[in-house]
């Protein structure tokens, strides 16, 4: 059974679970806006700087939760957001709600909605559309499904890290099943910027001649720029990592097959991450899926 949910707080005490580059990013946000964050992460190195902005680090997840009135979890999947609950447990309590930002897919949400209903919290389905800079601006997209009568308890939080919240309604995962179709966009936009810039490498053609005819042009993207940008000036630094694009890409063709839809785009995405993680550009930005199309013994490394 779904716990009350507790009166709108004007200042919510946020607990962020999860410090990586979009949980710390939201956490500096929270801070900025002046509500309190207690942070934690497994690997306590990753938190502590957030000790420098305002922010409680905590040595155990249970000390982070603890008379939080929202729970903000940042993770990689639904293995490690259950994991993060189950090392919260004890410190976790009935009608706190549950703010779940990172993309597990629609039944990892089905899945983490029913162990929050098992801890008492209210669970929230609230994946985001942005990467680091987005992020570290308070200018993120988030998509929101869950109990109605919670959103008065987030908005602080949601105002906070974000520019937007588009609601989906209040079945579970219904947030999650839109943030799929976004980032099947996003993988195949990446694909085809590493494409292009392959096929310019195989045919002789200088990279930037081609983004300069499209630029400014119906073709253009500023996707296409920056992600571009990174490759030729050899920074790739990630907002968004190639390995969590698998991931995420994985999660994306797991759900078409189940709905009966063929994804030959997705899945050839996939494969290019697959073989770049392989050759160990799993940590880089997901644009080093360009590493993917290079010939062989050209990778650089």
């Amino acid at each position: 059974m779904t716990s009350a949910v507790p009166a709108a707080p004007q200042r919510p005490v946020v607990a962020v679970l999860g410090a990586g580059i979009m949980g710390a990013a939201m956490a500096r946000s929270l801070l900025r806006a002046g509500l309190e964050v207690r942070a934690w992460n497994r690997t306590q190195a990753k938190a502590a700087p957030l000790a420098a902005d305002g922010a409680t680090v905590t040595d155990t997840a249970a000390e982070a939760v603890r008379g939080a009135h929202v729970v903000l979890t940042a993770l990689t999947d639904t293995t490690a957001v259950a994991a993060a609950l189950t090392a919260a447990s004890d410190g976790l309590h009935r009608g706190q709600v549950l703010l779940q930002t990172s993309t597990v897919g629609p039944d990892g949400a089905v899945e983490l909605a029913q162990r929050a209903a098992d801890l008492g919290l209210i669970h929230l389905d609230a994946p985001v559309v942005g990467t680091r800079q987005p992020a570290e601006q308070g200018a993120l997209t988030v998509l929101l499904s869950g109990p109605e009568a919670a959103r008065p308890v987030v908005e602080p939080v949601l105002d906070a890290i974000g520019q937007r919240t588009v609601w989906a309604g209040e079945e579970p995962g219904a947030a999650s099943r839109l943030k799929l179709v976004v980032n099947a966009w996003v993988v195949n936009m990446v694909g085809g910027v590493a494409e292009c810039l392959n096929l310019a490498e195989g045919l002789g053609v200088d990279p930037r001649t081609f983004l300069g005819l499209v630029k400014g042009g119906p073709l253009d993207s500023g996707y296409l720029q920056a992600k571009s940008a990174a490759v030729l000036d050899g920074d790739l630094t990630p907002s968004f990592a190639l390995s969590t694009a698998l991931k995420d890409t994985r999660l994306i063709l797991d759900a078409a097959a189940q709905a009966g839809v063929r994804l030959d785009l997705a899945a050839a995405s996939a494969a290019r991450f697959e073989r770049a993680e392989a050759a160990g550009h799993g940590e880089e930005d997901m644009i080093a899926t360009y590493f993917a199309g290079r010939a062989p013994g050209r990778d650089g490394d």
